[in-house]
């Protein structure tokens, strides 16, 4: 019974479709527990809907750092007529021990629709154009998360001049703040290193 359900695994992924599951023992628990709200992300090749660590099996490491754009977001549990705000963030720039660029802003869009992340789509205002995980080489595993705030009604949410200027050393909490977008309705993250490392 093992061989049939291994071989459709094998024939999924050579399709070009992966899925790929956590198991306990690839992250810590504080990594583990920052997911929550049923968020999916999805890339081409790789559907993402819990905390995971991206194996270096079927060059994922290298496919979502140099081959891949912007993911997909499907999110379920969304308003139809409410509207949400996305950012993706590196919390370890330049590295985990050291992360002195923190955080990184990989990607910020405003005025998302929740009829549209229903779908799986991001329709709204891009204000930070989506950067892919590309961690330094020798930098260790880099934690990419994605957040999504309810968008309070009738708040235009954007970005100072000295924001727009650079990518690092961003003020998420400030920025939450500044725009009461509260906690994340949803999050997830996943861990990956420099493909060449």
């Amino acid at each position: 019974m093992a061989v049939p359900a291994l071989f459709l695994v094998l024939c999924a992924c050579v399709w070009g479709f992966c899925h790929v599951e956590a198991t306990p023992d690839t992250l810590s628990s504080l990594d583990s527990s920052f997911c929550h709200g049923d968020l999916e992300v999805i890339y081409p090749q790789l559907v993402i809907d819990k905390c995971l660590i991206i194996p270096e099996d079927g060059k994922l490491r290298e496919k979502v750092s140099t081959v891949w754009k912007a993911p997909q977001i499907y999110f379920p549990g969304a308003h139809k007529k409410k509207m949400y705000v996305l950012v993706m963030v590196d919390p370890d720039a330049p590295s985990r021990t050291k992360p002195t660029a923190a955080f990184w802003r990989h990607w910020l869009v405003t005025n998302v629709q929740g009829s549209a992340l229903k779908r799986g789509q991001i329709q709204g205002t891009t204000i930070t154009d989506y950067h892919p995980p590309t961690p330094p080489q020798k930098s260790g595993f880099h934690r990419y998360q994605f957040m999504l705030f309810e968008q309070p009604p009738d708040a235009p949410v954007s970005l100072t001049e000295q924001e727009k200027s650079s990518r690092g050393k961003w003020g998420l909490q400030a920025f939450v703040k500044k725009f009461d977008l509260g906690k994340p309705v949803a999050a997830l993250q996943f861990l990956t290193q420099n493909y060449k490392d």
